[in-house]
């Protein structure tokens, strides 16, 4: 089967290795759409283990089921999560199932950017989901990334009538905005430095937007009747943006931290004020089956809707293209790998 195998952001080269074979428990499944996310162009957390395949927001065929397999046949659409959470270990009965040994071992067999990938057995039992018929595959590519967002605003608590403000509005921040909405949000307020990612927060339901460059606490104020942001969710590892959310959100307010810095990067807090303001600041990393199953209904719905946000659809041999147009994040949204295109 043809792969495109990472060695760089610059370098991804279409190669050939041989489908892989299934054993019982598991399923070959034929990848019809893939996603390239973020953290796949995040070269100081990738270059590490280069080569390899990556590729993990994916919805595809099931061709092959294996011995002992029950719940799925050939044909099947599905949706497989890439790290599932064991479900028995203190961090999974304590609601932190992303902190789980388990969830941050597993992995489907070689990555989504090739034509086929196996389902260990584990995945097969806690992270195979079937596609509804309301909802493409395109549309399946999104569950992982809106299960995410669907987990961070469980731990932020956005409120009916909050204001909201989005710190960077790349993939992430996007879904975040249309999810605040589902949550009846009051107002949304998002940044970018992107004029691009700007207008598309704005067709994502931004009800004002603002250059990150500007002083963005004082123009928060401005459009929030002289009130700073109640949730800050800051959607990008940019260290004037997390110094930003430091100081754009109102007394009792929450900021939730949604994305990584560079590694060894240090960040300065106001803590006086911080603690006399009763700020909390919360994080949350990937997303867990209830969240799955939530980013799944709402595509299913249509209360998100995510066809907008596809900017690019390319074939496997293009998928150096896709990752250089994720890293420049300059006029692209979402990049879609399509093996079989």
């Amino acid at each position: 089967m043809r792969v495109a195998k990472y060695y760089n952001n610059n370098d991804i080269r279409l190669e050939e290795m041989p489908t892989p074979e299934i054993g019982p428990g598991e399923l070959l499944v034929k990848v019809i759409a893939s996603g390239i996310c973020g953290s796949d162009v995040t070269e100081w957390y990738r270059i590490k283990k280069a080569p390899l395949v990556l590729g993990h927001e994916i919805a595809g065929d099931i061709v092959e089921v294996g011995d002992g397999v029950s719940g799925y046949k050939e044909g099947d659409r599905v949706f497989v999560s890439h790290h599932v959470p064991c479900g028995e270990c203190r961090y999974c009965l304590d609601d932190h199932e992303s902190c789980c040994d388990t969830l941050r071992t597993t992995n489907f067999e070689p990555g989504g950017f090739s034509e086929f990938i196996k389902i260990p057995e584990i995945n097969v039992e806690k992270g195979t989901y079937h596609i509804p018929d309301e909802v493409s595959y395109e549309d399946g590519v999104f569950v992982e990334p809106l299960a995410c967002v669907v987990r961070g605003q469980k731990f932020a608590k956005i409120g009916s009538g909050d204001t909201v403000l989005v710190l960077g509005s790349g993939i992430v921040g996007l879904l975040h905005i249309k999810l605040a909405k589902v949550n009846r949000a009051g107002r949304v307020i998002a940044t970018d430095v992107n004029e691009y990612r700007l207008d598309a927060a704005v067709k994502s339901g931004a009800d004002a937007v603002i250059d990150g460059r500007e002083d963005v606490p004082a123009k928060v104020r401005e459009l929030n009747e002289d009130r700073l942001a109640d949730v800050v969710i800051v959607c990008t590892g940019a260290i004037p943006a997390i110094k930003q959310s430091l100081h754009s959100v109102d007394s009792g307010g929450t900021i939730l931290f949604f994305a990584p810095t560079d590694p060894g990067t240090e960040i300065p807090i106001p803590f006086n004020e911080l603690w006399r303001e009763e700020i909390t600041m919360v994080s949350s990393y990937a997303g867990c089956p209830e969240d799955i199953e939530e980013a799944m209904e709402l595509l299913r719905s249509g209360d998100v809707k995510v066809e907008d946000m596809i900017t690019h659809r390319l074939g496997l041999e293009e998928t150096r293209k896709g990752f250089q147009l994720v890293e420049k994040a300059e006029d692209s949204i979402k990049v879609i790998i399509e093996p079989w295109k």
